[in-house]
């Protein structure tokens, strides 16, 4: 039996969202939550209610958070320079400046900083662990503030590498084969700093209209090692959620399978359970 971290990224961006995660995690169905601090859906209610969410056998959900440093989204502190009228740039724009090394790295720490003395503020205590939202945290410069940032400010948290398994890697899927690739680097300088991670990643996949996650999710638990993270976006569609995200009805689909008999069935047949 292979035991898993099922992941539900997002918590916080739109109360639909939110809901939805919170469901899953009563249910069973998912065992982990990345949390953003920086919307403006993410409130003490949203809080409260996450922090008393027990899955069976009365056990607590790892929850993490999910530094955020891409449009549209706004910074928390006040000095932060990548902006684009008032917001953080776009994640084009940010991996650009991170490989052409020309991040102003001090204030990129101060505001991983910042989110996570929110996050401790909000939930008072830190991170179980911590990542980044569209997987800014592997990026060149990026993960070096982001790393030495959370051996200072959460030492005890796990971090989010991207790497897959080596052994049945699709080199198709030209969104995972770059996460492969950046994950390299990042688990490095990971063992550097003394930070525990994930020893294998899945869930990456082009957010395209048709695509299928009840058919997509069983082949991400092939050759997956104990212990590994598998990252899922569920969510109940709302307003909020379509002004800020274009990931909106793809949400409720990997919602419904993660609640279907269909996802159990998956898990029994790889033999895979929830950690």
């Amino acid at each position: 039996m292979r035991s898993i971290i099922l992941c539900a990224d997002d918590y916080g961006i739109s109360r639909g969202v939110s809901r939805a995660i919170r469901d899953l995690l009563a249910r069973g169905r998912i065992n982990a939550t990345s949390v953003m601090v920086v919307p403006a859906a993410f409130d003490s209610a949203e809080v409260e209610a996450l922090a008393e969410i027990r899955g069976p056998n009365d056990k607590r959900p790892a929850i993490g958070l999910h530094v955020t440093l891409t449009a549209p989204f706004k910074p928390l502190t006040a000095a932060f320079p990548h902006l684009d009228e008032g917001r953080f740039c776009s994640l084009r724009d940010l991996m650009r400046r991170g490989v052409g090394r020309r991040l102003h790295i001090a204030p990129v720490a101060a505001e991983i900083a910042a989110q996570i003395e929110a996050f401790v503020k909000a939930f008072g205590r830190p991170p179980d662990f911590v990542d980044g939202h569209q997987h800014v945290q592997l990026f060149p410069q990026l993960r070096d503030a982001f790393l030495r940032t959370v051996i200072e400010r959460a030492p005890n948290a796990w971090v989010r590498q991207c790497g897959r398994p080596a052994i049945g890697r699709p080199l198709s899927n030209r969104k995972a084969l770059l996460l492969d690739i950046l994950s390299v680097a990042f688990r490095r300088k990971a063992r550097r700093y003394g930070l525990r991670f994930n020893p294998s990643f899945e869930g990456s996949y082009d957010f395209l209209p048709d695509a299928d996650f009840s058919k997509l999710f069983p082949a991400f638990l092939r050759d997956l090692p104990d212990g590994s993270l598998v990252m899922c976006h569920p969510g109940f569609v709302d307003a909020e959620l379509e002004r800020l995200d274009s990931l909106t009805t793809l949400r409720e689909r990997e919602y419904a399978y993660l609640k279907s008999d269909q996802f159990m069935q998956s898990l029994a047949e790889q033999n895979v359970a929830l950690a």
